[in-house]
């Protein structure tokens, strides 16, 4: 059925953008601004493959990508919180950073394929006729992401260290003034980040394509970065655009299958279109930084 096939490709296409997406909400909500998804993204993406390959298992591959990924990140934090670097340079040269290196580790895995990531079966709700096989027969990744959204936000509006992180993004001086670890909350936020990127990168690498080749992200980590602009800094319209932008992404694809009479690179480009344009909409009707903490991208050391 052609109607179910494309829902399932459009949260196969979502899944990676929501999982990058929010691990940036939680750092953006502590007020660090992380132009660098991009390259954690691709880190991931190349260490989980490799990892899978050389071991042979999708779980190490897994964890190796997060690692990956929250090790890019840890680079990040270190030149931002500790030696105080523009955060918007910092991040702009991670991303060049993750793609270079990224390169240069996935080379000797470039035409290697691994075997497709099992589907979470779930007992009879899976039976059921075409919800079962959208809603109920997914891979471990999909659920997580889903998961990932609600976990996020309990711990930003339901627990203290959410409520404390959510301070320090709106503002880190009265915050220090409080007692709060500016600092240490950030540095815990940052690699959160990188985590959920290296993650998202695997789900590329692993699930998306089931192969590695360079720059494989193909600037889904800005769109990541966008889709936080979008939802508000809210979880949950986190997921609503992931899948819009999502959808998007299919539709130009099922688009040029269908050999309709517009030029290619009209059509590759209209998921970018969609989210300039969204954002746009978005600026129009809210204003530019609606919902944005007080605190984004200023930079706060320790006299």
């Amino acid at each position: 059925m052609l109607f179910e096939s494309i829902l399932l490709t459009i949260i196969t296409a979502s899944t990676p953008l929501l999982i990058a997406a929010l691990g940036e909400l939680v750092t953006e909500k502590a007020g660090v601004l992380n132009l660098g998804v991009e390259g954690m993204m691709v880190m991931g993406a190349a260490c989980g493959f490799a990892g899978a390959v050389i071991f042979d298992s999708t779980v190490l591959g897994v964890l190796c990508g997060t690692l990956a990924g929250t090790a890019t990140a840890l680079l990040f934090a270190v030149v931002v919180l500790g030696f105080g670097a523009n955060q918007t340079g910092a991040g702009l040269a991670l991303t060049i950073f993750g793609l270079g290196l990224s390169g240069l580790l996935g080379h000797s895995f470039i035409g290697a394929k691994r075997e497709p990531v099992s589907m979470l079966f779930i007992p009879y709700l899976s039976d059921i006729p075409f919800f079962g096989k959208v809603l109920f027969s997914q891979d471990a990744f999909v659920y997580f992401s889903f998961a990932l959204t609600l976990l996020v936000y309990l711990f930003l509006n339901k627990t203290r260290a959410g409520l404390n992180l959510r301070a320090i993004g709106e503002n880190h001086n009265s915050a220090h003034v409080l007692g709060l670890p500016v600092l240490k909350i950030r540095f815990w936020a940052i690699l959160f980040g990188g985590a959920c990127a290296g993650i998202s990168g695997v789900y590329l690498s692993l699930v998306y394509t089931r192969f590695w080749s360079t720059g494989m992200t193909s600037g889904k980590g800005w769109i990541a970065i966008a889709l936080v602009v979008f939802a508000s800094w809210k979880p949950g319209w986190a997921v609503v655009g992931a899948y819009i932008f999502g959808a998007a992404s299919v539709l130009q694809l099922h688009a040029q299958a269908a050999q309709f009479n517009i030029p290619h690179q009209i059509l590759t480009a209209f998921p970018y279109v969609a989210t300039i344009l969204a954002l746009l909409i978005k600026s129009i009707r809210y204003g530019r930084m609606a919902g944005a903490p007080g605190s984004l991208g200023i930079d706060y050391v320790l006299d």
